[in-house]
This record gives structure tokens, C-alpha cells and sequence, in this order.
């Protein structure tokens, strides 16, 4: 086998464990949300769901289930990262009651080998009846003192 192919992202066939973290399958899991069988019930399952997309590299469904008001025009994944797991740290609203809500997690990956953690509490609103991504909590502005 080459580097090049060695380098590879790991393949995730539909009986896979979900790279969500979530006890299903692929194909039952986020595979189910990625090709349209079901949708996002909650902020939570769209946040799992778009973790898993980034593990498959599937940038069409990422773009689709990105607010329009902040979707980038296009991704680029870098071939030398692997996502290795997603921690959910809590959760706001969120629900199927709810038009907003907010996931607070922790992404793990490796790039060439060094892992790393990608730590974000991020906004996610209903559009068109369905979650999408909206960008990160804001971070409070500090204000200092005269």
C-alpha cells in the first residue's frame, strides 16, 4: 500500500459503528440524517449528525444543514485528519418544542498523528422547519473599567 492510500480517511460502511458516538449503526444513525431518510429531531442529533459528516467528509450535507445567513460557499477537508470522537457537554432548548437551541461539545481528531480537540458551544435555530447549524455562542464582550 502507498502513503497516499495509508493516509486515507478510515472507511465508514453503513454497518459501522456511527461515528456520533451514539450506540447504532451508521446506516441508522446519522447515515439515516446524511441521505434524507429522516431529519434532525433535536439541536443535539443535527450537532451529532454534522459530526459524523465531517468523519465521512460529506461537505454537501454539512452545507445543507448550515444556516444560509452564515454557510461558507464551500469546505475543503484536510486529508491528513481524523476525527476520533465528539463529547456532548450539555445542551439549551434544543427540542422538538423549541426553535433554538444550543450544543455545547468537544471534537476530538489527530492531524499527521498529534490529536487535538476542537471545543465549541454552538447556536443552532430552525429553518424552514428543520435544525441547522447557526455559528458559535458568542463570546462575552469583557468590558473594562475606567
Amino acid at each position: 500500500m502507498s502513503r497516499k492510500n495509508a493516509r486515507r480517511q478510515p472507511a465508514i460502511s453503513p454497518g459501522s459503528p456511527c461515528p456520533c458516538g451514539l450506540d447504532s449503526p451508521y446506516r441508522d444513525c446519522c447515515g439515516a440524517i446524511h441521505d434524507g431518510r429522516r431529519q434532525a429531531a433535536t439541536a443535539e442529533l443535527l450537532m451529532r449528525s454534522r459530526y459524523s459528516a465531517f468523519a465521512v467528509r460529506d461537505a454537501a450535507y454539512l452545507l445543507r444543514s448550515w444556516h444560509p445567513s452564515t454557510r461558507p460557499s464551500r469546505l475543503d477537508f484536510d486529508p491528513e485528519q481524523r476525527w476520533t470522537r465528539l463529547d456532548i457537554l450539555g445542551t439549551t432548548g434544543g427540542s422538538a418544542f423549541h426553535t433554538e437551541g444550543t450544543v455545547e461539545f468537544r471534537a476530538h481528531f489527530s492531524v499527521r498523528g498529534h490529536a487535538d480537540v476542537q471545543h465549541e458551544d454552538s447556536r443552532f435555530v430552525r429553518d424552514e422547519g428543520r435544525w441547522v447549524y447557526l455559528g458559535p455562542v458568542p463570546s462575552p464582550v469583557a468590558v473594562s473599567g475606567c
